[in-house]
């Protein structure tokens, strides 16, 4: 026992290390880039930075332990599955390939569960908590219930793994799937930043500040543009919105607590 105690600490610490390097990476290139393209004058320690700053080592850790549990099981029930050949036809496949069509699976899927975040009102509670800021910048990515990362992860990765774009080993995440959460996520972390920059028709195709930002308006053009990556997944759907200017305002009608720990337990009440 006081071995497995001592690797587990051990892995924690490192796990911590790794999130601070991180987190001075991130700041290395955000907060010079938000200095000088600023969209809306803002300062580094700004309010609520100390709260945004728990979510970030929050979230970095629990919810890919949770979401390992239901994938790990995906994975076993899949072992030895094979319909109509189409596992064994995907693992031939080139791997640029599979990578293009993980991520584009993942953000569909991802697409609907954060859609259903919005619309259902037992997820948007847990959802409300990444809405509730006022501001944007790319701190206000890791915002976020650990419950809504959650379903919103799986909602993307459980398609992946049901067409057999990941390895059904059973063994650990999908080397793929790492790659594309690694992705996702860094570019989370642009796609929140309070940068201003437009890209032309290119904005349709991929995901840029402007697109994500008219996410988080509160005015009545809210419940828009829920693709993280591909805009063009919205314009399917009929739920993309990218105007020429930017949103008036951001926030929801009812803020949560201010603090990290009231944040993490409103929702949990009971709401009759």
């Amino acid at each position: 026992m006081p071995e497995e105690l001592s690797r587990y600490a051990h892995g924690f610490a490192s796990d911590v290390l790794r999130l601070v390097v991180w987190l001075v990476l991130l700041v290395a290139v955000f907060v010079p880039l938000e200095r000088l393209f600023a969209l809306h004058p803002a300062k580094i320690w700004r309010k609520q930075v100390g709260v945004d700053l728990g979510w970030y080592f929050i979230n970095s850790l629990l919810p890919a332990l949770i979401i390992a549990v239901p994938l790990a099981t995906l994975a076993r029930a899949l072992q030895g599955v094979n319909p109509w050949g189409l596992y064994t036809a995907v693992a031939a496949w080139p791997l640029g390939v599979k990578l293009l069509l993980t991520l584009v699976v993942n953000d569909a899927g991802a697409y609907w569960g954060h859609r259903a975040s919005h619309h259902l009102p037992f997820l948007w509670r847990f959802h409300a908590i990444h809405h509730s800021a006022e501001h944007m910048d790319w701190l206000v990515n890791t915002r976020a219930h650990p419950v809504d990362m959650v379903f919103t992860r799986l909602s993307g990765l459980v398609p992946v793994y049901l067409l057999g774009l990941a390895q059904a080993s059973g063994h650990g995440l999908d080397t793929g799937v790492a790659l594309v959460v690694v992705l996702g996520t860094t570019w989370s972390f642009f796609i929140h930043s309070n940068i201003r920059i437009r890209l032309g028709p290119l904005e349709w195709l991929i995901s840029t500040p402007a697109f994500h930002h008219w996410h988080h308006t509160n005015d009545q053009h809210r419940n828009r543009n829920f693709a993280a990556i591909f805009p063009w997944i919205d314009r399917v759907f009929g739920t993309a919105w990218l105007p020429k200017h930017w949103p008036p305002v951001y926030g929801i009608d009812a803020p949560p607590p201010p603090t990290l720990a009231g944040q993490l337990l409103e929702p949990l009440k009971d709401k009759k």
